[in-house]
């Protein structure tokens, strides 16, 4: 049955995987999940994965300008949220050089993607560091299921062109496979400067096979190469003479992954899974430039003990040899070159107090990293289910995020007073080679109830205590006369200097009113106190941009038709306040999709997006004015056969 004809009650049983890297009811899962499937994605009319993530409570989402994107679950929301840990299948898209996502390359072909499961949270005892915040794993269909032809073909005023092609057949009865392309362009926002710098342009192909050996053994194959084009601009120091100039440039990058993954079912709830991946990527932009190649390998085993209890544990090493490549005189790393390393193994162990009425899950990560050690990250989980319909949870975790090679070996000037005569003052930043992992302890409690088989409703409640956040340490001053003249630099030191706490809370109701029209939202709350550590002074003021960068409120609400002669009509409106830490004014946004299944396997769609205002802006970052996120239209046509 595929995921567009499920009813609520039967949308409560999707398995989910990522929680437990097992699969697991979403209802029997006690931790903040929501699950984007592949028809939510189709009738949303997102064209590219961030704008798929509004889909989901508590996962804040934020345009920076046509190609650069913020997205953060539960704050320290930045364009790397280095406290978000997002995967493709299971592959890390994580970069340890700035601690997040590049977002513009992460070109998921969107009617390839199964499901993307959203776990809002800690999530480091199964997937390890860097899984503080949240973990979105963006699960692609099995090449069985994509059997057949697919040619997708869009645009519009600012989503200019968008396209793919898709094939997938069999060899013999026990061998699938796929193979695809895709592209987009996409033209500049709104600048009122007029500094239209951010055009996109991406290009991506790739393949995915399945073999079924037996009914004991499965093996997947699949990979990817891309190329992209980022148009940026950016504030770049010179030393001579001093100056401090805004330049345009267009971001390259291209990379390619490799992953294979073997599966064999040992028993009734008990299986072997291997993975592998090698990820090479290649970018060169404004501000530097890196090539990284990255050998993983997991070994995970379910099995089950004692009746009912599961045991999960697993192994894994990760290798990551990078270059750093200096593009502009004021920014570097050093050292160029450096090999970054994880070694890893968790258990977890799930028992059932009372069958199926009340379950404890335990368990711990235990890594170590080449930039702070030993890591060791536990959880303890409880769920209670008085009845079949309704579920109780509670969890206590422990998370870190380890630094990155920007947090210990960058080297950042920025003019400060441009004298006539030496000495002219900068302002350097400075990484800390003894900077220390950030440290969360996450306190959550969630409800789930099916009212009736048509109202369903999810709410999670949460308390975070960070701990070792990264601020600027005690200032110093400097000379350097190289490269000459002689200049003066006010050294502002990365520190872990910052702590505090977040609270908040998540609510998402979905109410199919009845066999035509569906409705559901969500309202997600967030609350911030943080500050320095006793003794400190973040003298750079971090904490402004920490406790700025996320909205208090964000509100959501989607409804659904579906109209005689196979008519779609799909609306949404969104509500986020004010990010302080930009300027950003509080704003309204509203999509809108009509969609008509013409027959044959066509589909014809055409969607507004951001339809209340000719343009907002939605995040910081860029030099100069805020960019606004302009009022756009497409169309967009589908064949499949």
């Amino acid at each position: 049955m595929s995921l567009k004809q499920l009813s609520l009650e039967q949308l409560g049983d999707v398995e989910v995987t990522s929680v437990s890297k097992d699969p697991r009811q979403v209802l029997r899962t006690p931790a903040a999940i929501y699950v984007i499937t592949q028809e939510d994605i189709r009738r949303s009319g997102a064209t590219n994965v961030p704008e798929a993530l509004r889909l989901a409570p508590g996962v804040e989402v934020a345009r920076i300008d046509a190609n650069h994107w913020s997205v953060a679950i539960r704050g320290l929301a930045g364009q790397f949220s280095k406290d978000l840990l997002v995967l493709i299948d299971g592959r890390s898209i994580y970069t340890p050089l700035f601690a997040g996502v590049y977002w513009d390359v992460q070109n998921v072909m969107l009617e390839d993607v199964e499901r993307i499961e959203v776990i809002r949270g800690p999530g480091g005892t199964i997937w390890g560091a860097n899984a503080v915040n949240g973990v979105i794993n963006i699960i692609t269909m099995s090449s069985e299921k994509t059997q057949g032809s697919l040619v997708t073909l869009g645009g519009g005023n600012v989503d200019e062109g968008t396209g793919g092609v898709r094939y997938g057949g069999k060899v013999g009865k026990d061998f699938s496979y796929r193979i695809y392309a895709t592209g987009s362009i996409r033209g500049p926002e709104f600048h009122s400067d007029g500094n239209e710098f951010d055009h996109w342009r991406m290009g991506q192909t790739g393949f995915r096979t399945e073999w079924k050996r037996s009914e004991k053994d499965a093996f997947t194959v699949q990979g990817d190469i891309y190329g992209a084009g980022s148009g940026e601009t950016s504030y770049l120091p010179s030393f001579s003479p001093p100056a401090e100039v805004v330049q345009n440039a267009i971001a390259s990058a291209s990379g390619g992954n490799l992953l294979a993954r073997w599966q064999h079912t040992t028993g009734e709830g008990s299986d072997i899974q291997i993975q592998a991946y090698f990820d090479r990527t290649s970018r060169v932009d404004i501000e530097g430039g890196e090539t990284r190649d990255t050998f993983d390998v997991d070994y995970v085993q379910h099995a089950r003990i004692h009746g009912e209890g599961n045991v999960t544990w697993g192994l894994g090493a990760r290798v990551s040899p990078s270059n750093f490549i200096q593009t502009a005189p004021g920014i570097n790393f050093s050292p160029n070159q450096q090999t970054d390393s994880i070694y890893s193994g968790f258990i977890q162990y799930e028992f059932p107090i009372v069958r199926d009425k009340l379950t404890l899950t335990a368990g711990t990560k235990i890594e170590h990293n080449n930039f702070s050690g030993f890591e060791f990250e536990p959880s303890i989980r409880m769920l209670w289910s008085p009845t079949e319909h309704q579920s109780f949870w509670g969890a206590v975790t422990r998370a870190v995020r380890t630094p990155s090679r920007q947090d210990q070996d960058l080297a950042f000037a920025i003019l400060a007073v441009a004298e006539p005569t030496p000495p002219s003052v900068y302002f350097e930043v400075l990484g800390n080679p003894n900077a220390n992992a950030e440290q969360l302890i996450g306190y959550e409690a969630g409800y789930r109830t099916e009212i009736k088989r048509n109202v369903y409703i999810d709410f999670t409640a949460f308390y975070n205590s960070y701990s070792g956040l990264q601020g600027y340490g005690p200032p110093s001053v400097a000379e350097s006369n190289n490269p000459p003249p002689l200049h003066l630099f006010f050294v502002l030191p990365y520190a872990n200097i910052v702590e505090g706490d977040t609270v908040g809370g998540e609510i998402a109701p979905d109410w199919k009113v009845n066999r035509w029209w569906q409705v559901r939202g969500s309202y997600s709350y967030l609350d911030m106190a943080l500050g320095d550590k006793p003794g400190f002074t973040d003298v750079g003021n971090l904490l402004r941009s920490y406790e700025g960068s996320s909205p208090r409120h964000v509100v959501s609400v989607q409804s659904l038709f579906n109209l005689p002669k196979h008519i779609e009509l799909d609306a949404t409106y969104r509500y986020t306040s004010a990010l302080s830490a930009f300027s950003v004014d509080s704003y309204s946004s509203a999509d809108l999709r009509l969609g008509w299944n013409v027959g044959e396997g066509t589909e014809f769609s055409v969607v507004g997006q951001n339809l209340l205002s000719p343009a907002h802006a939605e995040f910081g970052g860029d030099p100069g004015p805020l960019v606004g996120i302009k009022r756009s239209a497409f169309a967009k046509i589908t064949w499949r056969k």
